[in-house]
């Protein structure tokens, strides 16, 4: 009984920051154009996660394209501007996007 406890709590410790970035992604309307694991109108965090593997510099880029908008990298439609999102919140944004498997 004690070790099932254990296994529970250790398990709901690891999810909780995925949960925390998820409602984080949420609030700032994120999953309005994206889903985890399947193209919206954006592409899915999974295959974003994919296409960066090898980036070193991939958690600054998304961080830079959460804030200020992109285009051309996954088709015609363009990614808006997010000026309400904070720098801090932008980089805890792609470091969980980029965790993503």
């Amino acid at each position: 009984m004690k070790r099932t406890m254990l296994m529970a709590v250790l398990g709901l410790g690891l999810a909780a920051p995925a949960f925390a970035d998820l409602a984080l992604a949420t609030s700032k309307n994120c999953m309005s154009c994206h889903a985890v694991e399947r193209k919206v109108l954006g592409p899915s965090f999974k295959d974003i996660a994919t296409k960066y593997k090898d980036d070193k510099g991939a958690a600054n880029t998304l961080a830079n394209k959460i804030i200020k908008g992109g285009s051309g990298v996954w088709g015609p439609v363009p990614m808006p501007a997010n000026n309400q999102v904070s720098e801090a919140d932008a980089k805890k944004l792609a470091a969980w996007v980029l965790s993503t498997k």
